[in-house]
């Protein structure tokens, strides 16, 4: 059943303005309907196989502060990491997530690059931006674990200036692989162990 929380999805080429009581109205068995009173010109069955986007959320985010974060990695900016409006590119917010959880677990013995049985493929990343970056500055890369699963885990990070609120944050998901066949395989005791401290 559709419900508000996964009321992410709109459609691309209805020419109608889709806010939250018109998606959450339209929606039903988690698929987008064509509401009876759009002014769309597109058929009910044209409409509901149209493209979707996804959006994060159906209200803006708020940022989170420092102590919402278990564990800490300070990264300096480089010359590089600034686009051509000034600031810190988008692209590089993913690479310091990338840079946070895999040196906390490489440094906390879950994660072995060499001869590890087990390795995390990224299947979802997601972040929000409020507050410009920019070289030369260093950030602080704030982690916790959201949920943990059989064989995934969603990392939460925060990416903080010199302020208590997030320039930005975001969402990670590793599901954890067979190094060999790259078919999931369950946490193993060490990564469970290490995943309890940043719960």
């Amino acid at each position: 059943m559709f419900s508000e929380e996964k009321a992410r999805y709109l459609p691309l080429l209805c020419g109608r303005r889709w806010d939250r009581a018109s998606i959450l109205g339209a929606c039903q068995g988690g698929k987008i309907q064509r509401p009876r009173s759009s002014t769309c010109s597109l058929s009910r069955s044209e409409c509901a196989c149209i493209p979707t986007i996804l959006i994060s959320s159906m209200s803006k985010p708020r940022p989170a502060s420092r102590s919402d974060y278990r564990a800490w990695r300070a990264i300096s900016t480089r010359w590089m990491d600034n686009d051509a409006y000034g600031h810190v590119n988008n692209v590089v917010y993913y690479s310091w997530f990338d840079t946070a959880v895999n040196a906390y677990l490489i440094e906390h013995g879950a994660l072995d690059l060499v001869g590890g049985d087990a390795i995390g493929l990224v299947v979802e990343t997601h972040c929000n931006y409020f507050a410009p970056l920019s070289f030369p500055q260093t950030v602080d890369i704030g982690l916790r674990v959201a949920h943990r699963g059989t064989s995934s885990v969603r990392y939460e990070l925060g990416i903080f200036g010199s302020g208590d609120t997030a320039a930005a944050q975001g969402h990670f998901v590793h599901v954890y692989v067979d190094a060999q066949t790259r078919k999931p395989t369950p946490l193993s005791p060490t990564l469970l162990s290490v995943l309890d401290a940043l719960l």
